[in-house]
């Protein structure tokens, strides 16, 4: 199946079985590794973003015109997508943006942003290069400069694909507003923080734990935290804490202190987007 297609299959709730195949866990308390299943060996996968953004008008040349403009001024690499972008509206919009939407941050949707999506007259897909994990942190900065282009030609709505997220647009220009300041002050940290905020998932619900989606997008593996932690906000907390201490510290002192484990198991096949090739941070139960 077409890459594109599948993410857009899997952004409105369609969702992939368990693919089991060899590779390595490690154990916290033996610091050994272990054979487990997995969907694959993802050595070889590497991310890219697919960023959809929604008109108010049936014309794609506003839209098309900017991105084609942010592609040759900096965001070298993407590209606007000619087989799924159409001038036309999507009656799966609605459904789609209402599964993708934060829930996480207060007020990062608001009735404008639901009608706009209700009422929009076109769709445009811009695809990322794939990146390998150096480079992730650069892109999704380049992804987000590329919102703020669109935004700015008249995007009504916009949607990461390759987690599955939407904010509104005022949350899409604080983050954007955020990953500026991050790019002045030349604070890696704190670019690789917005770009998890702005483009991935959480959480989602598998059997025991809750579950982020999209931290590969700058270079992180998933993080699982049992569903038992406490409230969804807790745990959200949770995972971001996580996260921020694999970026500061590295993936091993965070595993022990945290008598986690790292596995390739996984939900999705490593030819979609949104497999995470470098693994899920699983806490203790």
């Amino acid at each position: 199946m077409n890459l594109l297609r599948r993410a857009l299959l899997a952004s409105i709730g369609a969702m992939i079985g368990w693919k089991p195949s060899s590779a390595k866990e490690t154990s916290p308390d033996s610091r050994e590794e272990t054979t487990t299943q997995t969907a694959a060996d993802g050595s070889s996968v590497t991310p890219r973003h697919v960023l959809c953004f929604l008109g108010k008008d049936r014309d794609l040349s506003p839209l098309s015109d900017a991105a084609s403009q942010a592609i040759r001024d900096f965001a070298s690499g993407f590209s606007v997508d000619e087989d799924y972008s159409q001038a036309e509206p999507d009656d799966r919009m609605s459904q789609s943006f209402a599964v993708c939407r934060d829930r996480v941050e207060a007020d990062a949707w608001s009735p404008a942003d639901e009608d706009a999506v209700a009422n929009h007259q076109s769709v445009l897909y811009v695809l990322g290069p794939s990146m390998p994990q150096a480079e992730t942190v650069k892109v999704s900065m380049l992804a987000l400069r590329l919102v703020e282009r669109l935004i700015g030609a008249g995007a009504v709505a916009v949607k990461g694909e390759s987690a599955g997220i939407a904010h509104g647009l005022d949350r899409w220009s604080e983050l954007i507003r955020q990953g500026a300041e991050a790019l002045k002050a030349a604070d890696p940290l704190a670019q690789q923080r917005i770009g998890r905020l702005a483009f991935a998932k959480r959480p989602l619900s598998v059997p025991g734990y809750l579950e982020s989606v999209g931290f590969h997008l700058v270079g992180l593996p998933e993080v699982y935290v049992p569903e038992t932690a406490g409230s969804e906000r807790q745990i959200v907390a949770i995972m971001d804490a996580v996260a921020d201490e694999i970026a500061q510290r590295g993936i091993e002192p965070t595993l022990r202190d945290r008598r986690a484990s790292l596995s390739f198991d996984s939900t999705y096949e490593p030819d979609e987007f949104k497999f995470n090739p470098y693994g899920i941070v699983r806490l203790p139960k």
